[in-house]
């Protein structure tokens, strides 16, 4: 298995874990979506990915539908995408994605919190060479064969093809890896072939990872708990292992 398997394994274990927190996080992806493309999502394929992405997570749809029209509103602020990017104690590289609709309220407290947990938070460019920024996709597996499918889309961009075994109630499920820019062509390639989005979106994936030890760990793991705990923040990206 490559990189994208093994991060995603260790990410598995703890993002997202609060409901509220998630929901808070799609509403914002909704309005980014719905401002940047419209508000229908046949014509709009970020807000599809949107609501795929809600779907899997248990956002109702009403709470979507809602969503979506308020975003469609004029008195709906815009939300801007921007990365900060700085390091936790022990040398490990972070990368911080938010949405925000003052940009000043959060660089103060992304900052804040790197402060508070003896970090820097340091200048755009800092850390993200550090990261591959990869696109990903969710399919259920069904009858697919896994290395047929890969041959297939290889040449829509994909580089990497796994499966992960069914859990609980849940069917097997197939994840496809790519670069950043081949997202579009990745998706309509499923949605041509009238295969399921679970789920989609982007990742950073560290291109190296250090060890530490358990003290040095939980060192890092308040600043990230700081952070993620943050309404503004979309994703964290680090380099610990």
């Amino acid at each position: 298995m490559g990189r994208a398997f093994e991060f995603r394994k260790a990410r598995k274990m703890k993002r997202w874990s609060k409901m509220s927190k998630t929901f808070t996080r799609l509403g914002k992806e909704i309005v980014i979506a719905v401002k940047e493309g419209g508000p229908d999502p046949d014509s709009n394929a970020k807000l599809r990915s949107v609501i795929q992405n809600a779907k899997a997570a248990n956002m109702p749809l009403d709470t979507v539908q809602r969503a979506i029209k308020k975003a469609s509103s004029k008195d709906q602020q815009d939300f801007k995408e921007l990365v900060y990017e700085g390091y936790a104690p022990h040398g490990i590289a972070v990368l911080v994605e938010t949405a925000t609709d003052n940009s000043t309220r959060t660089v103060a407290d992304v900052r804040s919190y790197f402060n508070k947990c003896d970090g820097s938070l340091g200048t755009s460019g800092s850390v993200e060479f550090l990261f591959e920024r990869k696109c990903h996709f969710k399919i259920e597996k069904g009858d697919l064969d896994v290395e047929e499918f890969e041959f297939e889309m290889i040449d829509f961009g994909a580089e990497e093809i796994f499966e992960e075994e069914a859990e609980d109630d849940k069917p097997a499920t197939i994840m496809i890896y790519g670069e950043f820019p081949n997202f579009g062509n990745i998706q309509k390639a499923l949605e041509e072939r009238k295969l399921e989005i679970i789920e989609s979106g982007f990742e950073r994936i560290p291109l190296n990872t250090v060890e530490l030890n358990e003290a040095q760990q939980e060192d890092v793991e308040k600043l990230l708990e700081k952070l993620e705990d943050n309404d503004d923040v979309l994703n964290v990206y680090h380099t610990m292992a």
